[in-house]
């Protein structure tokens, strides 16, 4: 561990690194840049980019490429190498021009018909606010993505946008607080990665894993998670290898890796980072997921990202811890000891309320995909109706304002243990509840709902524009109050009073919930399909527009895009499901009939006094419902097959897949898993869930 600070961040162009290899100017002109956003000259580019390249070919690199998230939701690259042509031989070079703008083949990423395919070009360009590092021997340089046209078509440029927007806002609140010091808000986040790792000798085996990312097929292993035993369980030597591996990877590239432990589902783990602003939290944890898939292939093992890989135990989530500070320090989601007296937290606690409740449809699109919806819902995951868990002691400030009383807070009570060699302590002032979507935990919000496999930038930027803009509104009421203090309580109890249907504590899990937020009128939108009916809402378009975030144009892209994406991997998991049917299972349940049938024949032939009733009972069970499998197999082919004159109109088109194509999906899922039970384990075609998850 004592080579660990000496690791980390080495294969980074970090601010250390800066200031050693650039001249003092240069490297001022580039601080003002990061932090003011201030334009970069072109010589000041040409400066930083001869000392990244100095610095990374002593690290290894013979490349650089600009690594870009553009719409698929996973990272792209392309590679170029440093050399120029120079005589007989070449020399190493990299330009200003080069390191800020790249051009990338724009042709097949996804658009949402803002670009035809035949119109090839875009742009990738330099984002200084996240550095460089080195990575298998090219330079990695993170930017953002756009078209020829200058249309946003990336995660990371809205994200951006975002957090200009919400330090604008929130800078202008502070400074009617009193706090003139405060030039800066930056939003920041956490977000927990979970996953499953998996053998990749039995992984090769299942063509629904390698096509889909999850068992299409699967029956439940005769133990799942029942005992809680592998919670926070010992780590397996080959996990901790691996997490050991994942670990030095993520240090060396700056990555704040803190957390490692065992979840709830077999075979499933989790690596938390510390904090860090928004846009370099993304920019990390698209490099966490990268380097956990790369890392599991030297152990032997497969990292699986999807929402729900096995059914009938928990699905893998990514709780996405966000907060807000300013450049002085100070948290502005920490309510202090004395949240009733801190008006600069209620204000903020209010604004956060005030944007959950407006914009509720909008951040469960947010979170809304193929893989998710299996998730939300089920017992290990908050559920599709959004809502605000504050815990006790805030939820009783919150409701003694609304009712204008006075309110002291409890404080942090005194735990005793009860035994002499054990240490009392300080307890938190409320429990934590894992059932709500997004829940105050302390000096942040969690917002839980998010999956494993999404990437974090657009749940980011919405959240980062929804309270940006409510601190907007905010500023202009209280602008022009004579007693500031008294404005601010005001407007903070009007505003609890008003969304105050948002907030709940309790367990959401409960049907009760679900009765007492269809009275508050809260959605509950329990598919993508379904979320993103609300997606084009004039108010969800103008809150970006308004803010300068996307375009009109741009927002309706990216409604198409999802919409499509999501009717293209239910189509995949579709055809893989027939191909599964109809090549393996099919054959392998025909293959044990014939086994039974010849073995209760011979036995008939050996004599007539043998029983052979377990024989036929089976020949009878397996022969109806494999009669029962191929015509649910035919009817999913159909269902396939008439999705071409499904409507051309995204939405109903997604509601097609969700509601015919993937509703047959389960049902010949159902009679295959049922098949698997009573199919000897030698001619059933596909590892086990037993295999799967205990094999590791």
């Amino acid at each position: 561990m004592s080579k660990v600070p000496e690791m980390f961040g080495s294969m980074v162009f970090n601010d250390k690194k800066m200031q050693e290899r650039l001249p003092k100017s240069t490297y001022r002109a580039l601080k003002k840049t990061i932090q003011d956003g201030e334009p970069l000259d072109i010589s000041v580019a040409n400066v930083v980019a001869a000392a990244m390249k100095d610095w990374a070919i002593e690290m290894g690199a013979t490349h650089y490429t600009h690594w870009f998230q553009p719409m698929t939701g996973v990272t792209a690259e392309k590679h170029d190498s440093f050399i120029q042509p120079h005589g007989d031989g070449v020399i190493m070079e990299f330009s200003g021009k080069e390191l800020i703008k790249g051009e990338p083949d724009a042709s097949s990423f996804p658009s949402g018909g803002i670009r035809a395919t035949f119109e090839a070009r875009g742009y990738t360009t330099w984002d200084p606010t996240s550095p460089a590092f080195v990575r298998d021997g090219s330079l990695y340089i993170p930017t953002a993505f756009c078209s020829y046209t200058g249309e946003v078509l990336d995660k990371k440029t809205p994200l951006l946008r975002s957090m200009e927007r919400m330090s604008t806002e929130a800078v202008k609140i502070l400074h009617l607080l009193g706090k003139t010091d405060v030039t800066r808000v930056t939003t920041t986040v956490g977000p927990e990665q979970e996953y499953f790792l998996i053998d990749k000798e039995l992984y090769d085996q299942r063509e629904d894993l390698k096509l889909t990312g999850r068992t299409l097929f699967g029956a439940k292993a005769p133990k799942g998670q029942e005992l809680d035993d592998h919670y926070f369980g010992a780590i397996k030597t080959r996990v901790a290898a691996y997490m050991k591996d994942i670990d030095e990877e993520l240090w060396k590239l700056g990555v704040l890796a803190k957390t490692k432990h065992n979840e709830v589902a077999p075979s499933q783990h989790e690596l938390a980072p510390i904090f860090t602003t928004s846009n370099i939290a993304n920019d990390h944890n698209e490099l966490t997921m990268e380097i956990m898939q790369k890392t599991a292939e030297k152990h032997g093992l497969v990292c699986l990202l999807h929402e729900k890989p096995f059914a009938g135990v928990n699905g893998s989530g990514k709780h996405n811890n966000w907060s807000l500070s300013t450049n002085l320090g100070e948290n502005l989601l920490s309510p202090g000891k004395h949240p009733e007296n801190n008006i600069t937290f209620q204000l903020f606690l209010a604004a956060v309320v005030k944007a959950v409740d407006e914009y509720q449809d909008l951040l469960r699109a947010t979170v809304a995909s193929a893989g998710n919806d299996h998730r939300l819902g089920a017992n290990e995951a908050p559920p599709a109706i959004m809502s605000v868990y504050l815990g006790d002691d805030l939820g009783e400030m919150v409701q003694a304002i609304i009712d204008g009383e006075d309110y002291v807070s409890h404080g942090k009570e005194r735990m005793e243990t009860g035994v002499e060699v054990l240490a009392d302590f300080k307890k938190d002032t409320s429990d934590r509840n894992r059932t709500s979507p997004f829940a105050f935990t302390g000096n942040k919000f969690e917002f839980r709902a998010l999956g494993s496999a999404l990437n974090i930038g657009c749940p980011n930027y919405m959240l980062n524009t929804m309270v940006a803009e409510e601190l907007s509104q905010f500023y202009v009421e209280l602008k022009g109050a004579e007693n500031i203090d008294t404005a601010v309580r005001s407007l903070v109890r009007n505003v609890l009073t008003e969304h105050q249907r948002i907030i709940f504590n309790g367990d959401n899990y409960a049907d009760e919930w679900v009765e007492e937020a269809q009275k508050r009128g809260l959605y509950n939108l329990k598919s993508l399909p379904d979320a993103f009916a609300h997606f084009l809402d004039r108010k969800n378009i103008d809150l970006f527009v308004k803010n300068k975030i996307v375009t009109e144009a741009e927002y309706r892209a990216r409604y198409e895009i999802e919409l499509e994406t999501y009717c293209k991997q239910i189509n995949i998991e579709a055809l893989t499901m027939i191909d599964m049917a109809k090549k393996k299972i099919t054959p392998a349940v025909t293959a044990f009939v014939r086994e039974l049938t010849d073995a209760a024949l011979a036995k008939k032939a050996l004599s007539a006094a043998i029983p052979t009733s377990v024989e036929e009972d089976l020949i009878m069970s397996l022969s109806n419902k494999l009669v029962c499998f191929v015509k649910k197999t035919s009817e999913l082919e159909d269902a396939v097959m008439n999705a071409g004159d499904a409507s051309s109109d995204p939405l109903e088109r997604a509601r097609y897949f969700r509601e015919n194509i993937f509703a047959k999906m389960q049902e010949l899922r159902a009679v295959g898993d049922s098949m698997e039970t009573e199919t000897a384990a030698d001619f059933w075609p596909y590892p086990s869930y037993t295999e799967l998850l205990f094999g590791v």
